[in-house]
């Protein structure tokens, strides 16, 4: 295989907003920073139409744009970029191996910003409307859907707290839940039982989404599952909260993993192995903002930088 022969002082793994904040901040501490794009360049919001939560945007900003904007800010500060997936990675020494297919590369400190992938429903047409009425996150867009009808999928905490925080704004939230019961903690269930504008469909699927990505949503299709008859259900909007998957296979045996695949940090980024750090989603189960990642993201890169000066001379 043939090997890179110089060795990055930092590589970066992801390209969503904690990837592309570590490369500015690592860029202008002067580590010359390698980011290796990933799968899906930009990350998550580069599949959201408007952005309305990230500070310094008054009137809110299309998902790509900022990544783009991103992106320019990391290379104008001499982030280099490489397109590609890491297929293989050998942490057990310094410095750390990285390959893209047969291509190698080899540096000192590591940042994870390799996020978390939503779990969908796998229905023809959700990533379609994925943004236009399709959604998996109410903070970051429940105030689109002020006084309309939504669906939430799921039941456990996720879903329960995503119907909850819809109520500010939804003027009715359904959830649909393949089971009978909630997988929610007592707390989360007693409140949401107890909200007037919450209603529940038991042992129900949704087979469909209806609608285009002109018009956005205006419903899904039910079935319960004790029947094969089939409903059109109305709605403006359909918030899927069945989990999230971080990206870290590549990673198993090597860090320290909570019981979800989730990277333990501690001290702010830091993994089980000194040198690597994580930042963004694939290290945070709870709060899945962009501005949380960009912060984390920031921190792995001043967390790596100060790494670098005390193990070099």
């Amino acid at each position: 295989m043939p090997e890179t022969a110089s060795i990055h002082d930092t590589i970066i793994l992801g390209s969503g907003p904690a990837g592309l904040t570590a490369a500015i901040y690592a860029a202008r501490s002067s580590c010359c920073p390698l980011l290796i794009a990933g799968g899906q360049p930009g990350g998550q919001l580069t599949t959201t139409t408007k952005v309305d939560n990230f500070p310094g945007f008054a009137e809110g900003v299309d998902g790509p744009e900022l990544m783009q904007q991103m992106e320019a800010q990391a290379r104008r500060f001499g982030t280099r970029f490489v397109d590609g997936v890491v297929t293989r990675a050998e942490l057990s020494e310094t410095p750390f191996k990285l390959w893209i297919d047969d291509r190698l590369l080899r540096c000192r400190t590591l940042i994870i910003a390799t996020g978390a992938s939503p779990r969908m429903l796998n229905l023809p047409n959700e990533w379609e409307l994925y943004g236009r009425g399709v959604s998996v996150c109410a903070t970051c867009d429940g105030f689109f859907y002020r006084d309309k009808q939504v669906v939430v999928v799921g039941g456990g905490d996720t879903a329960m707290e995503e119907a909850s925080f819809l109520t500010r704004f939804a003027s009715k939230v359904t959830v649909v839940h393949r089971r009978d019961s909630l997988r929610a903690s007592a707390a989360l269930e007693q409140r949401v039982r107890e909200n007037e504008k919450i209603e529940f469909r038991w042992k129900t699927v949704v087979t469909a989404i209806l609608g285009d990505s002109q018009q956005g949503v205006h419903g899904v299709r039910l079935r319960h599952l004790g029947s094969t008859t089939e409903e059109e259900f109305r709605c403006d909007g359909l918030f899927v909260a069945i989990g999230h998957s971080p990206n870290t296979d590549l990673f198993k045996n090597q860090l320290e993993m909570d019981k979800d695949g989730y990277l333990v940090t501690h001290n702010g980024t830091e993994t089980s192995l000194p040198g690597i750090f994580a930042a963004g989603d694939v290290q945070d189960p709870h709060f899945r903002q962009a501005i949380t990642a960009a912060g984390t993201g920031c921190m792995a890169a001043l967390q790596a930088e100060r790494y670098l000066e005390s193990h070099t001379g």
